[in-house]
């Protein structure tokens, strides 16, 4: 019997930025960021790095608790994969949109190619995580990260699903 590979779940922007806004903030739930890093560590969970950029933002962006989060020493180095890119895999994306975007379409699609992109690149192995929810019915520029995923090949989930599969709970740390 062989043991099953562990997926490396990948994070859309989404996913940190709903999970601070919505249901787990830095400042009220500490042990969700703490499990995040601690899951990425162990190689479970990464960000590509154009997904980091989108979250973390400009050195101008707005101050407050999940800013200061995304510049603590330590989260970039844990969370960011540490490879680049592979230009086929993010062309073989940006056409499942469509093979003819324009420039205005490419900036609207934003930096999710690049999120699908990495999954491609090991698709048995990688699901992609994102909060957006499939509309097939949506084409071009405004198609949905699940659908361009199935579209690719690459398995795609929403963060509850992951945490779900990853086991996290609140008393974790008491788990080690």
């Amino acid at each position: 019997m062989t043991a099953s590979i562990q997926p490396l779940y990948l994070l859309d922007a989404n996913v940190l930025i709903d999970a601070h806004n919505m249901y787990y903030p830095v400042d009220m739930v500490p042990e969700f960021w703490d499990w995040l890093l601690h899951m990425a560590a162990m190689g479970n969970i990464a960000m590509p790095l154009e997904t980091f950029e989108e979250v973390r933002g400009t050195k101008d962006a707005k101050k407050d608790i999940f800013n200061d989060w995304t510049r603590r020493e330590g989260v970039e180095e844990m969370l960011v994969l540490k490879e680049d890119f592979d230009p086929h895999e993010l062309h073989a994306v940006l056409t499942a949109y469509a093979p003819d975007l324009t420039d205005s379409e490419v900036e609207q699609v934003g930096r999710d190619p690049f999120l699908i992109a990495y999954g491609l690149m090991a698709p048995q192995h990688r699901v992609v995580v994102s909060n957006e929810v499939s509309k097939p019915s949506k084409t071009r520029a405004n198609k949905k990260v699940p659908d361009v995923c199935c579209e690719v090949g690459v398995t795609c989930c929403n963060t509850f699903s992951m945490l779900r599969a990853l086991g996290f709970r609140t008393d974790w740390a008491a788990l080690l």
